[in-house]
């Protein structure tokens, strides 16, 4: 019993793992061809694709819509045992220090990785647990294979079902990635960072202020 548990740990790391890996070629691709946009030194690591998803309030979110703003992306699902909290509260904090200023326009935006639960009823309930503000921080879903697509394929970022039977260590059907996203306003992937880690947070909130200030 402990082996199959050391293993599915394993298995779980490596996925995980995997994360770092892809951010890690995304980043030496950018650097090595010196990809940069206006004078903010901020990599471009990325572009995302056309998309359409469903927000927390039952209304369609496109790609069009985030279009033209800075915003943050982060992923969790709301059956989450562990680590989704750690980045929601991480969120809520990073929401309140954007709030301070009355002029700070960005967005943030947490897509589920587990759509067949997390119906926009089910966000809605779970934003308001986070004192999550609407007109800043959305929560959104989809269907599941475009969702998936767009998080591999868009974000370059590791996300998998596990089989049901493997979540006795606690950590969830569904691994994913603890990183949070900075987006650009022409949609293009700018960093990335450890979404529970205090000191990538003030990192995140320099480099939002670097392209900011490039507008």
């Amino acid at each position: 019993m402990a082996s199959e548990r050391a293993h599915r740990r394993l298995l779980f790391a490596a996925a995980i793992g995997s994360v770092g890996l892809l951010i890690s070629a995304a980043t030496f691709v950018a650097f090595r061809y010196g990809v940069e946009s206006g004078g903010n030194g901020l990599p471009v690591m990325g572009t995302l694709p056309e998309f359409s998803l469903v927000g927390s309030n039952g209304q369609p979110l496109s790609h069009a819509d985030l279009s033209g703003e800075i915003w943050v992306a982060d992923f969790v699902f709301t059956q989450c045992p562990g680590l989704c909290p750690l980045l929601g509260a991480q969120m809520a904090k990073l929401q309140g220090i954007l709030a301070r200023d009355p002029n700070n326009k960005v967005r943030l935006v947490s897509f589920s990785v587990d759509p067949a639960h997390d119906t926009p009823e089910v966000l809605r309930a779970y934003a308001d647990r986070l004192h999550a503000d609407p007109g800043r921080w959305l929560f959104v879903t989809g269907e599941r294979t475009a969702l998936y697509s767009l998080i591999g394929d868009g974000f370059h970022l590791a996300v998998a079902e596990r089989p049901e039977g493997q979540n006795s260590d606690g950590e969830g059907l569904i691994t994913h990635s603890d990183r949070f996203v900075l987006v650009d306003r022409n949609m293009q992937i700018r960093a990335y960072y450890h979404g529970t880690d205090e000191d990538a947070l003030s990192k995140l909130l320099s480099d939002i202020k670097r392209l900011d200030a490039d507008s």
